[in-house]
């Protein structure tokens, strides 16, 4: 999944905690996590995303994930919710 994907989406909510939430309450289509992310970090949202059956994507650059959700910072995972 290419960053205009997420710079495009309808709705995308922006860093571990958030995707966290978004996939507990299943309204999440898709989540991007970015390569170079402390494992520990998104280790918990990739094992609940998993374990939900919800599609993964991965992108190289946590600062290029933050920058095409437009905030200024790098961005471990991010979530696609659903329309």
């Amino acid at each position: 999944m290419s960053y205009e994907k997420v710079s495009q989406a309808a709705e995308v909510l922006i860093g571990t905690k958030q995707t966290l939430k978004a996939l507990e309450s299943n309204s999440v289509d898709a989540i991007i996590v970015a390569d170079d992310a402390d494992s520990k970090v998104v280790e918990k949202v990739l094992i609940v995303a998993e374990a939900k059956g919800v599609l993964i994507h991965k992108v190289d650059s946590m600062k290029k994930l933050g920058k095409a959700c437009g905030i200024d910072v790098g961005a471990a995972a991010v979530a696609l919710k659903k329309r």
